[in-house]
């Protein structure tokens, strides 16, 4: 299994007239704490994308326990629980300062080729990356 975490201080812009981060902006967040994680194992999109593959969200999933305020210095834990193919499963907890759960979320990638546009396998550098954390 690999997980990563990823700091994230909410911004004032972020937050609704209750005070509270608004609800659309926790996809913004896994998406900023998907790309730390890859960038954890040295990969990005930008370089699956160089090689012809990229990675539109398939499903996103969302649910709220307890609210995020402005300010609010937030540790989102990434987790790959099985090795991608076609498909890639992102599952994410986002906690306060105070380590108390506040969002749990999921996201699914598919790997498409760009000149086909075609699903295909999970890039050969990603699963050579993620293969220590699963043997």
């Amino acid at each position: 299994m690999f997980v990563s975490e990823t700091k994230l201080r909410v911004r004032y812009a972020e937050t609704d007239q209750m005070g509270y981060v608004y609800y659309g902006n926790y996809a913004q967040y896994y998406e900023v704490a998907r790309v730390e994680a890859l960038r954890d194992v040295n990969l990005s999109y930008k370089l699956f994308e160089e090689q012809g593959i990229m990675m539109p969200v398939l499903h996103l999933s969302c649910k709220y326990m307890k609210p995020a305020f402005y300010d609010d210095l937030l540790t989102i834990k990434t987790i790959i629980k099985k090795m991608p193919g076609v498909r890639i499963e992102f599952l994410y907890e986002i906690y306060n300062e105070k380590g108390i759960l506040l969002n749990e979320g999921e996201t699914t990638l598919v790997c498409i080729d760009m000149k086909t546009q075609r699903p295909c396998g999970a890039p050969l550098n990603l699963l050579e990356a993620l293969k220590p954390f699963f043997n």
